[in-house]
C-alpha cells in the first residue's frame, strides 16, 4: 500500500476477488484468514458491500458475490467494444471481410463488436449480439484452444460452414488480458480462408489485447 491508495477499498476489492474465485462462498472466518485481518474488519467490509448488492450472505452465513456485480459487468462490453473498434476497422478493410470481437458469455460465444468492410461488393452480415456455442465457429474454437493452452499450432482457428452455409471463418484468441476471455476474427463468403488471413487476425488480436491492457 502507498500513501495514495485506500487500505479499506483494497480490502473490499480483495474480498470480491476471493468470492469470485469460489462457487460455494466463504465464511467470515475464512475471509479473515485469507485477508490476514480480524473478523470485525471482515464484518464491516461485508456489510458495506451488501449495501451496494455486491455481496450477499446465505442462511448459513456464507458470503457470495451479489447480483450488483452483474450491473457493473453490463458496462464492460461498451468499453471493450470502443477499445477494439480501431483494430477491427483496420482488419475489415485490409481483408475485405466482416471483422468481429467475440467474448465468452457463460457457455456461449457472444459477438460484442462487428465491423463490415466499406469497399466490397458483398460480405457476410454478422451482427453484434449474435451468440453461438463455443465449440462451433472459429471465434469459439480459438477461445477454447487458448483455454487449453494449445501453443504449438498456428495461433488461430479456421472453420468452414459451421455457423453459416458457405461462410468461412478465421479467429485468434485475446491473450494476456486479465479478466477477459475472447477472440478477434473475420467471416467471409469463401470455400477456404486465404493464407494471409490467419496471421492477420493474430496481429489484430494482439492490437486489441494491447488496447485493453
Amino acid at each position: 500500500m502507498t500513501a495514495e491508495t485506500s487500505q479499506t477499498l483494497d480490502r473490499g476489492l480483495r474480498v470480491l476477488k476471493l468470492l469470485a474465485d469460489t462457487d460455494h462462498g466463504l465464511t467470515v472466518t475464512e475471509l479473515s484468514t485469507r485477508l490476514g485481518v480480524n473478523r470485525t474488519v471482515v464484518y464491516r467490509l461485508l456489510a458495506t458491500l451488501e449495501q451496494h448488492a455486491l455481496v450477499r450472505r446465505d442462511i448459513g452465513g456464507r458470503a457470495r458475490v451479489g447480483l450488483g456485480v452483474l450491473r457493473l459487468g453490463r458496462q464492460v462490453h461498451p468499453l471493450v467494444r470502443e477499445a477494439a473498434l480501431p483494430a477491427l476497422r483496420s482488419l475489415a478493410e485490409d481483408i475485405g471481410a466482416t471483422a468481429h470481437l467475440t467474448l465468452v458469455d457463460g457457455t456461449e460465444a457472444l459477438a460484442v463488436a462487428v465491423v463490415e468492410p466499406t469497399w466490397t461488393d458483398y460480405h457476410v452480415a454478422y451482427r453484434a449480439g449474435f451468440r453461438h456455442p463455443l465449440d462451433r465457429g472459429a471465434a469459439g474454437r480459438a477461445i477454447l484452444a487458448a483455454r487449453r493452452g494449445e501453443s504449438d499450432g498456428p495461433g488461430y482457428a479456421l472453420t468452414h460452414g459451421e455457423l453459416e452455409a458457405g461462410a468461412s471463418g478465421a479467429a485468434a484468441p485475446l491473450l494476456g488480458v486479465l479478466g477477459i476471455e475472447g477472440s478477434v476474427g473475420v467471416v467471409m463468403l469463401t470455400d477456404s480462408v486465404p493464407d494471409r488471413v490467419g496471421p492477420r487476425v493474430v496481429e489484430a488480436a494482439k492490437e486489441v489485447a494491447d488496447a485493453l491492457r
